[in-house]
């Protein structure tokens, strides 16, 4: 079942078009990253998808129906910075948050366990890390146990303890079956934790699928020659690369991981009058993969 189909969403404030017609689907039971830099309109889209804005254009559908009120109430929602109480504990921001969403409050011991807060359940909201207040936030999105949850950008402004207390937290929480949809504009983040990408720059939709399928993985095979233009010509008639480019004065294929055999490429060119002065193979990686894609 798709937890979200997003087709063709527009956002439009004025002349500035946030969203140009954004398609997407989301499964169930994965960790579905939106990517993109600041500006994309990651949040924009997040907010159109929980009614906090309205779509210009397209439409949406939840657990594969139109959506409404009584799906979202089946979500749990990070949509900004946490908002507290500074004064009062854990515990009683809580009780506020069950009251205000409907849910009971013998679901606040249940949620503290899991976000690793309950020795400090009693302590004020002022006296909590970055890494903690960002956790109890999640805490309160799980309350009445939602089977989908929905973060943006959930380790925003947090120090490297705080990151990292955050991925665990959202990889345990996928473990348990739960579907995750986060907005990042940290590459590392959806490479580390999500299964499933959409890729947005200035409104547009790049790429969306696994992140397996996204960030498809390349070789490089760099050659050179004396006779760098009888080179390029020669390797034309090999067909197992998908593109040739020459880059500072070196000829680079790119084919599908492991698919060249340096020794067979070599003994192809020497057969043909080539005697290569430099072959290896560069390994791509998701970084250089998504600058590809983004610019």
């Amino acid at each position: 079942m798709a937890i979200l189909t997003v087709e063709n969403i527009s956002k439009n404030y004025g002349k500035i078009k946030a969203l140009k017609g954004v398609s997407f689907s989301v499964p169930e039971g994965c960790v579905f990253g939106i990517l993109g830099p600041n500006g994309s309109g990651k949040t924009t889209l997040l907010g159109i998808i929980m009614n906090v804005l309205k779509a210009s254009g397209g439409s949406y559908k939840l657990f594969n129906e139109a959506a409404n009120d009584e799906h979202r109430k089946k979500i749990g929602t990070l949509l900004e910075t946490p908002n507290f109480y500074h004064y009062l504990t854990a515990v009683q921001n809580l009780k506020i948050n069950a009251a205000i969403k409907g849910h009971s409050e013998a679901d606040i011991e249940r949620v503290l366990g899991i976000v690793d807060l309950l020795q400090r359940k009693d302590s004020k909201f002022s006296t909590y890390s970055l890494g903690m207040k960002q956790r109890l936030a999640i805490g309160a999105a799980l309350l009445g146990n939602p089977d989908v949850l929905v973060f943006d950008e959930p380790t925003n402004g947090l120090d490297p303890v705080g990151i990292a207390e955050i991925r665990t937290l959202i990889k345990s929480l996928a473990a348990s079956g739960k579907t995750i949809i986060m907005a990042s504009h940290l590459l590392d983040e959806v490479e580390k934790v999500c299964t499933h990408v959409a890729i947005l720059k200035q409104g547009n939709l790049l790429s969306t699928g696994s992140v397996n399928e996204v960030f498809t993985l390349n070789d490089i095979v760099q050659l050179n020659a004396s006779d760098k233009e009888k080179l390029k010509t020669i390797l034309s008639s090999l067909n197992f690369y998908s593109r040739l480019d020459e880059v500072n004065g070196i000829v680079e294929l790119t084919c599908n991981a492991g698919s060249a055999d340096l020794a067979e490429i070599n003994r192809f060119c020497f057969d043909k009058g080539i005697v290569l002065s430099h072959l290896q193979i560069k390994k791509s990686n998701i970084e250089s993969k998504f600058l590809e894609l983004t610019n």
